[in-house]
């Protein structure tokens, strides 16, 4: 096992030394000969060349064909140089015409990237990637009169995105707007939703639809809403480009290669959880679009690597002594390696970073032996929830109910408990305090009710097992594939809430609120028929609602 940090560089030799558009990686293991033999056979095998020339038989013949049509993001640090002055001069017009408030709405990938650009650029954009009725009225009152729109969807038909747009539509013709001056579209060519705003004489950008949407950070749909915020979208390529040949080289210091075998190594070897630990890297939520990279493409075939974001190093989640588990530090190093010996530090320019993530999670997939670019247990929260509002699914009866709050929970998981901390405590005595982990998700207002994903740190140190924290509907684009398609290792714990006011949406059958609550019950339907514990607790006033889980969650719960 290593006791020291193993360095390899794009720039500088010691933390924290390093050029602008620099790179330096650090790396401690449990197993070093193993490690080191699997970056030789990696090098050997020239993965770093035959993903940079997209040889989709990287991943066994089982993945060639959907490899086949999803690795064109391995050029776009320059492929994508077109598009900087073309958002550039639409900014510049819009601005002019005294639009300045950006909203991008958007989900999973088509929004995850362009919010950690944003943010670590230092300038505004307002996210809209929910179906909650409070979210959404808040976005909508939010300086409507100024607002650029930008509507992201691949496939063009993404049920979140298009209720979206359809308020954003209605709420600018009712204030005498035209729609077509606000709107911008990010979308594939041929998509309905292309087809449809081309007809309709809105500006529309497409992408490259090669590129699945994790993966999609530097193309239109990354670019698109973070250029017409003011972010430096040029600078985000150059950052790319700069650690480029340095991830396509078939040699021992190829850093995708490296973090990819770190990953692979100790996944094969048990450690199938990623704690992603904020740490001086001057990312502003990174860790938040990696967990999606990691868990979708690599949590499938009952396999793959749960990524766990916490805020810092020192937060309640990595225990040393267990050995499922690897630390990520995002930023300088903090130390010594963690002494379980899985560990990685990664410092590097957001463009470099993202490019290095998107090599190292599929070389991981490669030797864990899963297809890297499918997600196949996404689709089935969906056609639950579609079943819901199409009145084929069944309403489920809560179990009990403890003042403002009814307790849901799948067979077996409650046996005579009356109060939700009871039912709380059931649903953490299931967890396997070997290999178990515990995901909280939140189908809320994320930004009303920030302050309920502190109760992540405070489940945590609780049940000294790893637990993540998940907004509703967005979590379902990013980990709730691994929920589904990873190890069958989860307890899951759903919050829902009655809105404090509900909203149409125009042409649908379905407001807002109905459709968030039948995603919520749709997803657990799905996990509950893969086996896994789920226990909702439904607040149905949300005031007295959160009084009982502050009593009920301990004090995680501020």
């Amino acid at each position: 096992m290593s006791t020291e940090w193993n360095t390899v560089s794009g720039a500088g030799s010691a933390p924290g030394d390093i050029a602008d558009d620099g790179w330096q990686l650090f790396f401690g293991y449990r197993d070093e000969e193993s490690f080191a033999s699997t970056v030789e056979q990696l090098a050997a095998d020239r993965v770093g060349s035959g993903i940079a020339g997209r040889n989709p038989a990287l991943w066994g013949p089982d993945a060639e064909a959907e490899a086949g049509k999803r690795l064109a993001w391995v050029g776009l640090p320059e492929e994508s140089r077109p598009l900087v002055p073309q958002i550039e001069q639409l900014r510049d017009r819009l601005n002019a015409a005294g639009l300045d408030h950006v909203v991008l709405c958007g989900m999973g990938g088509s929004s995850l990237a362009p919010e950690v650009i944003c943010r670590t650029h230092g300038v505004e954009l307002t996210v809209v990637d929910s179906s909650d009725p409070d979210y959404v009225r808040a976005a909508l009152a939010d300086r409507l009169e100024r607002t650029i729109v930008v509507v992201s969807s691949k496939s063009g038909s993404t049920v979140e995105t298009d209720s979206q747009r359809r308020v954003y539509e209605k709420a600018l013709s009712d204030a005498g707007r035209d729609p077509k001056d606000h709107l911008v579209i990010v979308t594939d060519a041929g998509s309905p939703l292309d087809e449809s705003a081309r007809a309709d004489g809105y500006t529309v950008f497409n992408a490259d639809p090669d590129v699945g949407g994790r993966y999609s950070a530097l193309t239109a749909f990354g670019l698109v809403p973070s250029g017409l915020a003011g972010a430096d979208i040029g600078r985000l390529l150059d950052e790319a480009a700069a650690i480029q040949p340095a991830l396509e080289a078939d040699d021992l210091d190829n850093p995708g290669l490296r973090l990819g075998a770190l990953l692979g190594v100790a996944n094969v070897g048990g450690a199938d959880k990623a704690v992603l630990a904020e740490h001086h890297s001057g990312l502003v939520g990174f860790g938040d679009w990696a967990e999606q990279l990691i868990a979708e493409s690599t949590g499938k075939n009952g396999r793959g690597i749960l990524p766990v974001v916490v805020p810092d190093v020192t937060a309640p989640n990595f225990d040393p002594s267990t050995s499922d588990e690897v630390l990520v530090t995002l930023g300088e190093p903090d130390g010594a390696p963690p002494a379980s010996g899985w560990g990685a530090s990664v410092h590097a320019p957001l463009g470099a970073a993202m490019l290095l993530w998107e090599y190292a999670v599929p070389v991981a997939g490669r030797l864990i032996g899963i297809n890297p670019f499918d997600q196949p247990d996404v689709e089935s929260a969906k056609q639950a929830a579609r079943d819901m509002l199409e009145g084929g699914g069944q309403q489920p009866d809560p179990v009990f109910t403890d003042g403002a709050v009814e307790v849901f929970a799948t067979d077996g998981l409650l046996d005579g408990q009356q109060s939700v901390a009871e039912a709380v405590e059931s649903l953490l005595g299931r967890i396997d305090d070997q290999h178990g982990y515990l995901a909280v998700m939140a189908y809320l207002d994320r930004r009303r009710n920030a302050h309920l994903a502190h109760v992540r740190e405070g489940l945590a140190a609780q049940t000294g097992r790893p637990t993540t924290f998940g907004w509703g509907p967005r979590f379902l684009h990013s980990t709730g594939q691994y929920h589904k398609g990873g190890a069958p290792t989860g307890v899951f714990l759903q919050i829902t809430a009655e809105p404090r006011e509900d909203l149409e949406i125009p042409g649908r059958p379905f407001t807002f609120g109905q459709f968030i609550k039948a995603q919520a019950i749709g997803d657990a339907s799905v996990l509950a028929s893969k086996g896994r514990p789920v226990l909702r607790l439904h607040l149905t006033e949300q005031t007295a609602g959160f009084d009982v889980l502050r009593t009920s969650l301990g004090k995680g719960l501020r």
